[in-house]
């Protein structure tokens, strides 16, 4: 049985401008012990997909009526979706599933010590007492890379530097043991070395609990090394999905081979960047039909403007959204 299941999901936002689609039908899954890479550019909507999982989009925000997000639990699953107070919302909010933010300073309060925080939110999604919360906290730090943890741990957020409050959140989030872990940009603000013990240490997270975790970057390397299979997205819309390895070293929709061709080439350094041409549409002009087709380098003209591309199996478990692979198409 899948751990998380995410079926048809829509978000639409209320602006000043008019209603905008930041997330377009889009479906996933993830199993237990399973890690998601879910990569594209600035703008592409992984953000905001991952905060539909646990409700955190603004009141302006609304979901499609055929959107299903499902998270399976030992006591049985969970409509996301049906969930509507605060005291409901508590199991997928710092229980069930954490999430590590972009922005680290925007997750802890200013005015509270980061021990503090960690202790409270142990005390109310675990069994363990105060002190045990606090030796768990200070283990959590440490294994982090945050060295002298007991120190760290009544200081404020604005007393430690930029990564080392990216890794104290992380380290936040991961202390709850949590069955799916959100992970948004979590490696950003690192130095390599860090980044590399954050990396082993959700691994080892994944072996002991069987946690699943999506990890949410623009870093196509970081994805390589962590993650069993990725999810592409472009404008709102998933656009290519498989494994991380088949989706990497075949990638199959013109977008993804985009963002693999602007990667510099470490066997050839003197090779001039490739970027995608052009940039992202803005939500409030959003193309019809395929979205990408405004930067395809591909583009079959006609269908690809006017008529929204549906999955195409190119692959073991590997499917792309795109009129290459239909009947007329090129393959």
């Amino acid at each position: 049985m899948n751990l998380l299941d995410v079926e048809n999901l829509t978000l639409q936002f209320d602006t000043d401008e008019g209603r905008i689609t930041a997330v377009d039908d889009v479906s996933f899954s993830l199993a237990p012990g399973e890690v998601m890479g879910l990569v594209g550019e600035s703008g592409s909507g992984k953000s905001v997909t991952a905060k539909a999982l646990m409700k955190l989009n603004p009141r302006n925000a609304h979901y499609g009526p055929q959107s299903r997000i499902s998270l399976n639990l030992e006591h049985g699953p969970v409509d996301v979706m049906a969930l509507k107070t605060p005291r409901e919302m508590a199991v997928v909010r710092g229980g069930a599933v954490s999430m590590i933010f972009q922005e680290p300073m925007a997750s802890f309060a200013p005015a509270i010590s980061i021990g503090s925080q960690m202790v409270e939110q142990l005390l109310i999604h675990s069994d363990l007492n105060a002190k045990q919360a606090k030796a768990l906290s200070i283990e959590m730090l440490d294994r982090v890379g945050i060295s002298d943890a007991a120190t760290r741990f009544n200081q404020y957020a604005f007393e430690i530097s930029g990564g080392m409050r990216q890794r104290a959140m992380i380290a936040m989030a991961l202390s709850t043991k949590p069955k799916l872990l959100i992970a948004d940009e979590p490696t950003t603000a690192l130095d390599v070395t860090i980044q590399a013990q954050v990396i082993d240490l959700m691994k080892d997270l994944v072996a002991e609990f069987r946690m699943g975790i999506i990890f949410i970057t623009h870093d196509l390397g970081v994805v390589a090394q962590t993650a069993d299979k990725v999810a592409v997205m472009y404008l709102g819309r998933v656009v290519e999905q498989g494994p991380v390895r088949s989706v990497i070293r075949n990638p199959q929709h013109p977008y993804t081979q985009g963002l693999l061709d602007a990667l510099p080439k470490l066997d050839d350094l003197g090779a001039p960047l490739r970027p995608i041409p052009g940039d992202i549409p803005s939500p409030l002009e959003r193309p019809s039909g395929c979205v990408f087709h405004t930067r395809c380098p591909k583009s079959l003209g006609r269908v690809c403007e006017t008529d929204t591309p549906g999955w195409s199996d190119t692959g073991p478990d590997h499917r792309a959204a795109c009129h290459l692979y239909h009947p007329g198409g090129q393959t």
